[in-house]
């Protein structure tokens, strides 16, 4: 990632914090005049994505940092951690969610003010929903698994907020006002998956996930492409951590190959996995004709015979 994109990136995530503290705003606000447990929920999970907004922030700026000695391979899993607190958080909303909602289903009571609770809560799921699009996109973008988890997570948010509007809507018209908690622990278990999905992910990433198969395949395709004068390769591995792609295998080149010419056909290929995946990490292990070679080759075309 250039250091345009990261400052991009860490823009995004700083004004992540007033907007999500303005949606929960909204969002309490639609719970106090109306009194509603579904609506409370709603606010609830609001809080998390103020406290995910800041943390998401604070991690972007740090895996920004550059290399120094004692992370000579960069800082970039850091926003990884920034997701995986952001589920965890999660998590306690929902918790939080059920220990309001319950009490609530033993003795349930019509809104007040419905109408314009309904609004406004309408209002911060619209605001919510286009700050949801700008977020994913970025973080396929720029590869920002902070910015992904709390687009996704603001995406849950909004399908929550939806499915609040709508139920209330019924209980107002049934008038069946046990409607209300019930729908805060249908909100409070979505909550609860969309919290192991975000966490399951970022754990994922935090264990040297390989990068997707049409990524993978796109770079076997450019290491083929340009690899004339080797005679194959093999022992491709990837792994993505953050916004960073590593990418590492071993090159055989015939046992007279001078040192010069085997590292221009480094350079080649090396240039031509990052027109694929700019800012890659590449580590290219030469290895003389004749030496045992471990792995599967990749073939490739154009190799010398």
């Amino acid at each position: 990632m250039s250091v345009s994109d990261n400052r991009t990136v860490l823009r995004l995530a700083f004004w992540g914090i007033p907007l999500a503290l303005g949606v929960m705003g909204l969002k309490m606000l639609a719970w106090w005049v109306t009194g509603s447990v579904a609506l409370l929920s709603d606010g609830l999970e609001s809080t998390v994505n103020v406290i995910a907004a800041v943390i998401a922030y604070a991690m972007i700026g740090y895996a920004a940092k550059p290399a120094d000695a004692g992370h000579p391979f960069g800082h970039h899993k850091a926003e990884y951690i920034s997701a995986v607190i952001e589920g965890v958080l999660i998590v306690v909303a929902a918790l939080l969610i059920v220990w309001e909602a319950v009490p609530a289903m033993m003795a349930p009571v019509l809104l007040d003010a419905p109408a314009l609770g309904l609004a406004i809560n309408f209002v911060a799921g619209v605001i919510n929903a286009v700050w949801a699009y700008v977020l994913i996109r970025a973080g396929r973008q720029y590869r920002s698994p902070a910015l992904s988890a709390d687009g996704h997570h603001i995406l849950s948010d909004v399908v929550t907020s939806i499915g609040v509007l709508i139920g209330l809507v019924l209980a107002i018209a049934t008038g069946y006002a046990i409607l209300d908690p019930l729908l805060a622990v249908i909100v409070a278990c979505n909550i609860l998956f969309q919290g192991w999905i975000v966490i399951s992910r970022s754990i994922d990433g935090l264990m040297d996930r390989a990068v997707p198969d049409d990524e993978e395949e796109a770079i076997k395709q450019a290491i083929a492409a340009n690899a004339k004068g080797s005679l194959g390769v093999h022992d491709l591995k990837t792994r993505q951590a953050g916004a960073v792609i590593f990418v590492d295998f071993h090159m055989v080149v015939p046992e007279k190959m001078a040192v010069g010419e085997a590292h221009d056909i480094c350079d080649r290929i090396e240039d031509a996995i990052r027109t694929v995946h700019p800012g890659a990490k590449i580590a290219i292990h030469v290895e003389p004709e004749g030496e045992t070679a471990h792995g599967v080759r990749v073939k490739v075309s154009g190799v010398r015979k």
